[in-house]
């Protein structure tokens, strides 16, 4: 690491390295593949660069970066850390006041607009946003009648960039070799689960430091694919598409859009993969309605061979070697099904796949163990710059979320809460001293989550410190262990469970549309929308049905005893979640507090007054009946 002093230095070195010879970005636009050679992708961030530094972007200036992941994201963050500055990630599905929050507190000065609808989203706000001198629009498509004098083009500004460095040849060499590994090069914004999000202030060493450690644990060659499809905002994103990418120098691909991610990670086939349990948990769905769809020979295999996956995973949970007979068993069940199950998610060449972002359940675990896929826990938060515990291959437990990585150190403060330090620890909250303070106490960071460090050096996480509940009678239960493994059932999409000093453990859940969808018309169930479809009576009875099957690997104390289901999906705009899909707990169950007081009130039909908020972002107030459901207790383990 000593060797460079920034991530573009390292970019640079890469570009004098490979020069035209290795790609190093792939989009896919108008269903071709475009390339671009790390010589490319370093002439891009310079032009770039130097185009900012003329229109006045200097050292310890912000740029926000909105838009879908693409190229000029990267272009654009690394063109700004090249100058001393930093990048500011905001989410492109992000409502009008979570952007001008996040300009506002970031003080940045300029915008990167991904395309007509994030400039305009950037237009609306430009009264509230007073120290912008610019925003950037990447694709103009659409905006040739836009005419406000704050706008500018990204290739205008990159032309620009390539007539400054006509007249100052070297002047971009020079003021990149003045960036050091204590410059801050990022601003990542904290999920908000507790209240507003803080900006985790990312340096040089943490980004460097993180992509080392997690080559030194899982080796990435040059030649290795990584698809991009998870927001640029997100910590995680940035670990693996941007600081590891660039330190191991292997290729990161841009699906055409949002729509054909599945078929792009198909076509691409990566070797790298990196999801939160919605994604894993969204395969799994699919896995499972696919088998129950296919041809009575294809749901005999999945019946015959999926025990001998799970067997031979568990065999390995426990580092030990199949048999010979158990083998052989196993390479048919590859060839038969397997495989074809692997090619249809592009997984088949998966060499490092990964889970991060929040606990994955151990039945979606167990199942792609089974199915071969080694996927691996990895935790961390974004004031540790992602990933800082992960799962060793040939030592994963379910139980836990890994190892450190190297570089870092973990104990477990008396109050039982996980501490760290070392390299990848951030800098602290960007003009918020005091939660910095309160993060760092004693020179090490504070996470929030309780945990147990075991005798072998894995980390087990409990639950967030502020979350793990208890019932009137003393007894204490993680809820997020409970929502996991509802959400294991193809027919849940989202789980918020309940019981805080209340008598037993209840629940509010939100169907999967689809699934329940397709459920309903097997099943010749008519339905308009999501809110009818929802409070079905046959849709109460399957849902009780998954509920049950959950309760029998629960211990008796963390039973779901009642539950209701929500009317409505769990949805970032209306602040019920994160832009990372975590329950923004404490606001859902004050919206949701009558459904709540209902649970623990008579079982039966009850009329609510929702709460509904248009695509627009107009609210009104709609009457709908929900009902509370009681779960059968018989043949549930205790």
């Amino acid at each position: 690491m000593d060797d460079y002093k920034s991530l573009p230095a390292i970019l640079k070195a890469n570009a004098e390295h490979y020069g035209d010879s290795r790609v190093a970005i792939r989009e896919k636009e108008f269903g071709i593949w475009q390339s671009v050679t790390w010589k490319g992708y370093y002439e891009n961030v310079k032009s770039f660069a130097l185009g900012l530094y003329d229109m006045g972007f200097r050292r310890g200036h912000k740029l926000c970066y909105m838009g879908d992941n693409r190229p000029e994201g990267l272009y654009s963050e690394l063109a700004a850390q090249s100058l001393g500055g930093a990048i500011v990630g905001v989410y492109p599905d992000s409502h009008l006041e979570q952007v001008e929050y996040i300009i506002n507190h970031s003080d940045s000065s300029f915008v990167v607009a991904g395309d007509q609808e994030q400039a305009d989203k950037a237009l609306a706000i430009k009264e509230k946003v007073p120290n912008v001198t610019k925003i950037i629009v990447d694709d103009p498509k659409g905006m040739r009648h836009y005419n406000d004098p704050i706008l500018a083009y990204f290739r205008d500004i990159q032309e620009r960039g390539r007539r400054f460095d006509e007249k100052e040849p070297g002047f971009f060499e020079r003021i990149l070799d003045a960036v050091t590994l204590e410059d801050v090069g990022m601003i990542n914004y904290t999920s908000g689960t507790t209240g507003l999000p803080k900006g985790s202030m990312i340096t040089h060493r943490n980004m460097i430091s993180v992509a080392r450690a997690q080559d030194f644990v899982d080796n990435a060659s040059p030649d290795f694919e990584y698809v991009s499809f998870l927001p640029l905002p997100w910590i995680g994103e940035q670990e693996f598409g941007v600081y590891w990418a660039v330190c191991s120098a292997f290729t990161v691909n841009f699906p055409e859009k949002v729509e054909t991610v599945q078929e792009n990670i198909r076509e691409i086939g990566p070797h790298i993969m990196l999801a939160p349990p919605r994604i894993w948990e969204r395969i799994c769905s699919e896995v499972l309605v696919k088998i129950k769809d296919a041809a009575w020979i294809k749901r005999k295999a999945y019946k015959f061979f999926l025990p001998l996956g799970y067997k031979v995973a568990e065999i390995r949970f426990k580092s030990q070697q199949p048999s010979l007979l158990l083998k052989l068993a196993i390479r048919a069940a590859y060839w038969s099904l397997f495989r074809p199950l692997k090619n249809y998610f592009g997984l088949t060449r998966l060499k490092h796949v990964y889970t991060g972002g929040a606990p994955l359940g151990p039945e979606i675990f167990k199942l792609f163990q089974a199915l071969g896929v080694n996927i691996k826990q990895a935790y961390g938060m974004t004031e540790q710059t992602a990933a800082s515990v992960i799962h060793r291959l040939g030592d994963i437990r379910l139980d836990t979320v890994g190892i450190p990585l190297p570089g870092l150190e973990f104990r477990v403060s008396d109050t039982g809460e996980l501490l760290s330090r070392g390299d990848t620890i951030f800098k602290g909250y960007y003009n918020n001293p005091k939660a910095t303070e309160a993060a760092l106490e004693g020179g090490w960071f504070h996470s929030g989550d309780a945990a147990v460090i075991d005798d072998d050096g894995h980390i087990i996480i409990i639950d967030r410190m502020s979350d793990v509940m208890k019932l009137a009678d003393g007894s204490k239960f993680s809820p997020q262990l409970i929502e996991n493994k509802l959400k294991f059932s193809p027919y849940i999409m989202d789980a918020v469970v309940i019981g805080q000093n209340r008598p037993f453990i209840a629940a509010m859940i939100a169907i999967d549309m689809a699934n329940v969808g397709k459920w309903a018309e097997e099943n010749k169930l008519p339905y308009t929308t999501f809110a009818d479809l929802s409070q079905k009576d046959e849709v109460y009875d399957l849902i009780a049905g998954e509920v049950a099957v959950t309760n029998e690997s629960l211990p008796k104390v963390a039973k779901v005893r009642r539950f209701v289901l929500l009317y409505k999906q769990l949805d970032p705009d209306d602040d019920e979640l994160t832009r990372t899909r975590k329950v923004r707990r404490k606001f859902v169950e004050e919206r949701y507090k009558d459904l709540i007081v209902a649970l623990y009130g008579d079982k039966g039909k009850l009329e609510v007054v929702a709460d509904i908020r248009y695509t627009d972002g107009k609210e009104f107030k709609m009457k709908t009946s929900v009902t509370i459901m009681e779960v059968s207790q018989e043949k549930q383990g205790s």
